[in-house]
């Protein structure tokens, strides 16, 4: 009988990675190395909807790091389906891949599954001896660590895609503030 050997894991490619945790007051982010080993806290946005400087200061730290994928974190219900939440997650990713991509930023955008990871980064918090009314400073930082990490452990296992990809819309006019052609 001949001896089998396994399938080599697949090799996720090099390049850094942004996780993405989306609030409807705040926006965790955080990076990666380049070798998508590891996720590291980087800063909390607020979030502005109206004129979406969030948005942009995501662009440029993507396109300062030459970010290869950003990974936004789609907060299902428990149950798998969907909430508001959901959808102004999916709403900002896509308004996210669509200004990278007028920016020629070349980012893989892909929602990634995130259930519990607010409730796990208060946890993590609370377990390292953080006071709770510091909380509120760091945790959308530490639920974008779970995101991205949960991601990078994918890429280990799947290979370069995972999540849901976003892809930038064509536009053919110019784009206001709210994302829409005009």
């Amino acid at each position: 009988m001949d001896e089998q050997t396994p399938d080599p894991q697949p090799e996720a490619p090099r390049g850094v990675r942004l996780g993405i945790d989306v609030g409807m007051a705040r926006v965790g982010v955080a990076v990666s190395d380049p070798d998508g080993i590891l996720a590291t806290p980087f800063k909390t946005l607020q979030r502005d909807a109206k004129k979406n400087s969030d948005i942009a200061v995501l662009v440029r730290q993507a396109q300062e790091r030459e970010a290869r994928w950003v990974f936004v974190g789609l907060p299902r219900t428990l149950r798998g389906g969907e909430s508001s939440s959901t959808r102004m997650a999916v709403d900002y990713a896509q308004l996210l891949a669509d200004r990278l991509a007028e920016a020629g930023q070349n980012a893989y955008v892909a929602l990634v599954d995130e259930r519990l990871s607010t409730v796990t980064a208060h946890r993590a918090l609370h377990e390292a001896g953080v006071d709770s009314r510091e909380h509120r400073k760091v945790v959308d930082q530490v639920a974008a660590v779970n995101i991205l990490q949960q991601a990078l452990d994918m890429q280990k296992r799947h290979g370069a895609e995972v999540g849901t990809r976003v892809s930038a819309r064509e536009f053919r006019g110019t784009v206001n503030d709210g994302g829409t052609q005009s």
